[in-house]
């Protein structure tokens, strides 16, 4: 958890391309992180008679993965938030009995808080008020481990702390000095915090847009080379980075906590009848997941938006599955991914009884669904017949006679399993029959224009 939330620490520099003289300190976030375990009070409101307590239950796993102590969680029902304190005058005294009995030193509240209403519970408290959106900042703080990663989080926490920020105790103005046509009041300390914030998260995006930029460039590397790309999405902790890790060997970190991911990875895979493809993990989402962090994930995400096949992750064993489905869907509809073809990948079916892994198909016969469990394994295999039979196109079926010289083109046949009968004629020519992805045979033939030289002779030969 956080201790405190503060402006980027700013020291002296000689650089003139600096605003103001002074520079933005890369050693630090603009949330600072304590070495002692936080103690929290949770705070959560029902607005119906229906209680959902799955989402409050998602709350804690949220807390306990920014690593707080649960002291206590309180709970009341409300038809509408109130105007001061979100909760009602009695709930908010409440929250600050029970911080003084327990000694807490963080509130946490399962909602999104207006600037007001924090610092008035945090007057109220004494103590540190963070609500839903801050602690998922937190945590992506504390997972990011990439230099876009911490860019990224270090943009959307400047956002949220651009709506947040206070006139401090006391005189600051900065007086302009006593020459002609400058005396009166200066600029006052928000004011100064206010355009150090602008100008930082102007330097951020700046840098984000060097990174997307390079981002693009490889996507388009890849799309003029004809390469696939199949991205993992779904709701955080249903299992990505495990099956990824199943499917590449890639080692990525997979843990059983909210946001064990947020760095992208992508790995080459080989796909029968499609050839290499592009496998990319990214980071989960959740329900609520704040803008300003989707904005500021925007390049990582557009991985998701240029893929050409989506594999959403779904832990079968949740019983809110259906309602983290809908929540996923939500953000890619708001990145623009919703209309990407997909396949939903139901996963952790070991932890069911009586469900073998399996492949699901709709009316007509296409894959809609995987049933398999990335932890034993079990299932992986339908898994590349699901992603070959969706993204292999039509299939070019060939003759080719290949001369003793063309061992190159022989293994490369080989290797990507196309080949059918074959045999030998009389001056040791290999002839060949192949099937073929259309779009891996017109690569071969931009490398090898010889190609269809050797399609010539095989004709000309069986027809002699």
């Amino acid at each position: 958890m956080t201790t405190q939330t503060s402006i980027p620490v700013l020291q002296p520099s000689d650089d003139e391309s600096q605003p103001l003289g002074f520079v933005f300190s890369e050693n630090k976030n603009v949330i600072e992180h304590s070495h002692d375990q936080d103690r929290a009070i949770l705070v959560h409101l029902f607005f119906s008679s229906h209680k959902d307590v799955e989402n409050l239950a998602e709350f804690k796993t949220l807390a306990e993965s920014a690593g707080v102590e649960i002291l206590s969680t309180l709970t009341t029902t409300r038809s509408a938030p109130h105007i001061k304190y979100f909760v009602g005058q009695g709930k908010a005294d409440e929250i600050k009995q029970a911080v003084e009995a327990l000694n807490a030193t963080v509130v946490l509240v399962n909602h999104e808080l207006s600037p007001s209403q924090t610092r008035n519970l945090q007057s109220l408290c004494q103590c540190r008020v963070v609500d839903r959106t801050g602690l998922i900042l937190d945590i992506f703080a504390q997972r990011a481990r990439s230099h876009e990663g911490k860019l990224q989080v270090e943009l959307a926490q400047l956002k949220h702390l651009s709506t947040r920020l206070v006139r401090r105790l006391g005189n600051q103005d900065q007086q302009k000095g006593g020459a002609v046509g400058l005396r009166g009041p200066g600029e006052t300390q928000l004011e100064t915090d206010r355009r150090l914030i602008k100008v930082r998260i102007q330097q951020l995006q700046n840098r984000l847009a060097k990174v997307s930029k390079q981002r693009e460039q490889n996507r388009k590397t890849r799309q003029k080379a004809d390469i696939p790309t199949v991205s993992l999405v779904g709701y955080t902790n249903a299992g990505k980075s495990t099956l990824f890790n199943a499917i590449t060997q890639a080692g990525v970190y997979a843990a059983d906590q909210l946001f064990a991911t947020l760095d992208p990875t992508l790995r080459k895979m080989q796909i029968q009848d499609v050839g290499t493809t592009i496998l990319a993990d990214t980071v989960g989402f959740i329900r609520f997941l704040p803008h300003d962090l989707v904005s500021a994930f925007k390049a990582t995400l557009q991985e998701t938006i240029e893929a050409s096949l989506l594999l959403h992750v779904i832990d079968v064993s949740d019983e809110r599955k259906n309602e983290n489905i809908t929540a996923v869907n939500q953000v890619l509809d708001e990145i623009g991914a919703l209309d990407i073809p997909s396949i939903l990948v139901f996963n952790k079916v070991d932890r069911l009884e009586g469900i073998a892994p399996f492949i699901e198909r709709d009316e007509e016969g296409r894959v809609t669904a995987v049933y398999l469990s990335a932890h034993t394994g079990e299932g992986i295999e339908l898994l590349y017949e699901a992603i070959r039979e969706r993204l292999r196109n039509e299939m070019i079926v060939e003759t080719v006679l290949l001369p003793p010289t063309a061992g190159a083109i022989y293994t490369l046949f080989k290797q990507q399993n196309c080949l059918k009968p074959e045999q030998f004629n009389e001056f040791g020519d290999r002839i060949v029959h192949i099937e073929v992805d259309k779009i891996q045979w017109h690569k071969w033939l931009k490398q090898y224009p010889e190609l269809t030289e050797y399609i010539a002779f095989a004709k000309w030969y069986l027809e002699a």
